[in-house]
């Protein structure tokens, strides 16, 4: 079983970022949303300031039903960038799923406001 592991993990990890950016995207693509976090994990945690993989990361989580971490990650999207609009939106989502409207609800009009769209929710 330990062998399995190990080569599960030297799969998931195994490339450049740029190999393993590109084989995140494929299992998202796929719909494979728990492979892509997988391999978009260990990304992450290699080049934390990127937003992209930790925004495809995300997006990742919350189509499988991760829903805590897809709320951790959006959170650092967003405290470092306040005006990333998609991040809004799916921490909006992402806490409407959690049935936190309340909080949903801020965060879905500032990204609405942010696309131009202030009358839509």
């Amino acid at each position: 079983m330990e062998t399995t592991e190990t080569t599960e993990t030297t799969y998931y990890d195994h490339g450049t970022p740029a190999e393993r950016w590109e084989r995140g995207q494929q299992f998202f693509d796929a719909q494979d949303y728990a492979g892509a976090a997988r391999v978009l994990a260990g990304l992450v945690e290699e080049v934390p300031e990127q937003t992209g993989p930790r925004l495809l990361l995300a997006r990742s989580y919350y189509h499988s039903a991760q829903l805590r971490r897809a709320e951790a990650e959006l959170r650092v999207i967003v405290e470092r960038d306040p005006v990333e609009h998609y991040a809004r939106l799916m921490l909006g989502r992402t806490l409407q799923r959690q049935a936190r409207h309340g909080e949903a609800e801020t965060h879905l009009r500032i990204a609405a406001a942010l696309a131009g769209d202030p009358g839509e929710e």
